[in-house]
């Protein structure tokens, strides 16, 4: 072999660390194509190891609550609440400043400011199971809660949601897949009432999860009871709101472009409440955090969201299960993108009442 053709003194000292990186990159190459690609889990939020869910609806008329149970001692919760008339209890423990770290169960609740008893029989369920934050003397169980407007809907006002509704919404709290449309605390729920009386459509309980390779999972519930319209914001079209006279939608953006609604919905006549939940080991801060990055869902899928005429409200919690290293940042943006799909699916998995029709009888003219 001539010199001209043999391999340089250079080229010879570089080729095992070449042939060494393009053996790696062909490896992680390989790994990529091995690991699953995150999907979502049809469960919805119990997804989320250590949650149970259980919603109870009233059949004298369409109302009723759902609780989510946590296995133990509890999840670190937190809660964003930007709506400007909100019915809620036992949310200023939830600050990252104050003292109580763990949550035992969360209330949904139909029936105004009435369905926060429902947290009562919660409570009472949990207390019976011996679930609750020590104080030696006995073990108090930590249930935060939130209700919305369903009292004009479907029959007689005074039928509310109570404390056995939330008694035996906890015992029928199951891990399994999450029951979806117009149940428990979404079984009144309506939305698309920007447009003023008569317009306005069902809308009910929603749930959506989702499992990252490494074992994250972030799931969503949520009851919808919005002033405005339904946006899927993977499509952009409007699924559920304000109706025309043919039962075409009105578009709620459009309605306020023009000038606003006919009438101007009345303070706490609505509101859209939800949980967002992980597996991961979160302090009070970042379930704070995830909590306020969730509530981007609502803005996301509501159309207008956070009125004076809804309370919404968003909990958090994290179960710590997943052992894995916490990014709040990805946390928070998971949990604002599965808000935004369980909403979507509170609209979808709805059933109509008369002269309350839902997306899907619409889906079929």
């Amino acid at each position: 072999m001539s010199s001209a053709s043999r391999p340089s003194p250079l080229f010879r000292l570089l080729a095992p660390g070449v042939a060494l990186v393009a053996a790696l990159a062909a490896a992680q190459a390989t790994a990529r194509m091995q690991t699953p690609a995150p999907g979502p889990d049809a469960r919805g939020i119990t997804a989320v190891d250590g949650l149970k869910v259980g919603s109870i609806t009233l059949t004298e008329r369409p109302t009723g609550c759902t609780v989510i149970v946590v296995d133990g001692a509890g999840a670190v919760g937190g809660v964003s609440q930007r709506g400007g008339a909100p019915g809620t209890r036992e949310t200023d423990l939830l600050d990252p400043s104050n003292m109580v770290d763990k949550v035992n169960a969360i209330v949904l609740a139909g029936g105004s400011a009435y369905g926060l008893e429902a947290a009562t029989g919660a409570v009472r369920w949990l207390e019976e199971h011996d679930m609750g934050w020590d104080v030696r003397i006995a073990k108090v169980p930590i249930v935060p809660a939130a209700i919305l407007f369903d009292l004009p809907v479907g029959g007689n006002p005074k039928v509310r949601p109570t404390a056995d509704c939330g008694y035996k919404a906890a015992a029928a709290a199951t891990s399994g897949k999450v029951q979806e449309g117009s149940v428990g605390a979404g079984a009144g729920a309506t939305v698309g009432k920007s447009g003023g009386g008569n317009r306005s459509m069902k809308a009910g309980l929603g749930s959506y999860a989702i499992r990252m390779p490494n074992g994250l999972v972030v799931g969503a519930l949520v009851a919808v009871n919005a002033v405005g319209d339904i946006i899927d914001p993977d499509t952009g079209k409007i699924v559920a709101g304000v109706r025309n006279p043919d039962n075409t939608f009105a578009d709620a953006r459009q309605i306020l472009r023009r000038g606003g609604p006919s009438q101007t919905p009345r303070p706490g006549a609505n509101t859209t409440i939800g949980l967002v939940a992980t597996n991961a080991r979160l302090t009070k801060a970042d379930a704070h955090r995830m909590a306020l990055m969730a509530d981007d869902g609502f803005a996301r899928a509501i159309f207008p969201s956070h009125t004076m005429g809804d309370g919404d409200t968003v909990f958090s919690l994290g179960t710590g299960t997943w052992t894995g290293e916490v990014n709040i940042t990805q946390i928070g943006a998971l949990a604002a993108d599965v808000m935004a799909k369980a909403i979507v699916r509170a609209a979808t998995e709805a059933t109509g009442l008369p002269n309350l029709p839902a997306a899907r009888d619409l889906a079929k003219r």
